[in-house]
């Protein structure tokens, strides 16, 4: 297997999704500041308006795009493509949630989060891929999560659409090492974003049910969006396979590696009230 080279963010362009706010956010200013030209794609066309606004120095494209509409990607990739053909760094940095039990959540709901959290990235890396394998030293981030390595109750959507990113991530490094173009899978704990603001519940869900763990889960959101940029940056710089971001990814991936069968029960031992958060947290919905 070769050894690449330390990425070089300078005189390349970066794709990054999820680019209105929390982590995208930060990724977009920080490849900025390091000399990438930036092709933002969000939903959310006022908030990454907005966020384009502040980077200067760089050439910025935005596009507007829903990515749960899988079918609509090829024409949003051509039209990046068309005005930008060489494109060095790929980060599929956005991802949706939906938070309740497998018999409460429907099947049209279980399958949005599948489509953005899983399909999207994977439709994208293959439209992106031969303008990445054309820049030999390009690079891809899939954002995967905490719920990528863990895969607590109430998270059955979520779980398997960040188990499968995972999955995808860690065959893609391993094919593409030889071909020039690193791969990085990226698993963040408990980021400061607006995650709980923008929490969605499962039609089956109490809505007081819902509240509660909305607020519960924003008390765990301490992390520093910028600083996970930052983590993610240096692990696209150092070629990493690999970065769990903040205690609350790495704690859980170990107990998850001692004990693949029962670490949730060995996490209930450890931290009782850890475990009740988990659980409230598994109605809420998340968005990076």
């Amino acid at each position: 297997m070769a050894r690449l080279t330390p990425y070089r963010f300078a005189g390349g362009t970066a794709v990054v999704t999820g680019a209105a706010g929390g982590i995208g956010e930060h990724l977009a200013r920080g490849l900025a500041r390091r000399g990438s030209d930036l092709v933002l794609v969000d939903r959310d066309a006022d908030r990454l308006a907005a966020v384009a606004a502040t980077i200067r120095g760089v050439r910025v494209r935005t596009f507007v795009a829903d990515l749960s509409d899988v079918a609509g990607l090829d024409g949003l990739a051509a039209r990046v493509l068309a005005g930008t053909p060489r494109i060095t760094l790929l980060v599929n940095n956005a991802g949706v949630a939906l938070g309740g039990r497998f018999d409460q959540v429907s099947a049209e709901e279980f399958d949005w989060v599948v489509d953005v959290n899983f399909r999207a990235p994977v439709a994208l890396t293959r439209l992106f891929l031969p303008a990445l394998l054309a820049s030999p030293g390009s690079h891809v981030v899939n954002v995967s999560s905490l719920f990528g390595l863990i895969a607590p109750p109430g998270q059955t959507a979520y779980s398997a659409s960040k188990f499968a990113l995972r999955g995808f991530t860690e065959s893609l490094r391993h094919e593409l090492a030889d071909r020039g173009v690193g791969v990085t899978c990226v698993h963040p704990g408990g980021i400061r974003t607006r995650i709980a603001e923008n929490a969605r519940v499962a039609a089956g869900v109490d809505e007081a049910e819902a509240a509660r763990g909305r607020a519960s889960f924003a008390k765990l959101l301490t992390y520093p969006p910028e600083k996970a940029a930052e983590r993610i940056i240096a692990g696209v710089t150092g070629r990493k396979g690999r970065v769990l971001i903040a205690w609350s990814a790495v704690a859980p991936d170990v107990l998850a590696r001692l004990f693949p069968t029962s670490y949730l029960a060995v996490m209930n031992r450890l931290s009782p009230a850890a475990a009740r958060n988990a659980a409230q947290r598994s109605t809420t919905s998340t968005d990076r």
